[in-house]
């Protein structure tokens, strides 16, 4: 359901419709990071019926984040970019 790289929205919250990408998944939370106030080395924390899906996966994104490749947040919020209003 949830994969890293994949572009989220949050529903709740001060952050309310900012994009994310999701850089790790657990059982019950995602772990978000968007460059900007959340950066990938302290990804925030998030229930995930917090968030809204979108079907876009960054696969640029996904191949560094499985891979163990560099990435930076810079990386990051180039590819929101098309997603903020």
């Amino acid at each position: 359901m949830y994969s890293k790289g994949q572009v989220v929205f949050s529903k709740s919250g001060r952050d309310k419709s900012l994009p994310f990408i999701v850089v790790d998944c657990d059982e019950d939370y995602v772990y978000l990071a968007d460059g900007r106030l959340r950066l990938l080395d302290k990804p925030k924390k998030k229930k995930k019926m917090h968030v809204q899906i979108c079907n876009d996966i960054i696969e640029e994104i996904k191949t560094r984040l499985e891979n163990g490749l560099y990435l930076n947040d810079a990386d990051i919020r180039k590819a929101l970019e098309p997603y903020r209003h």
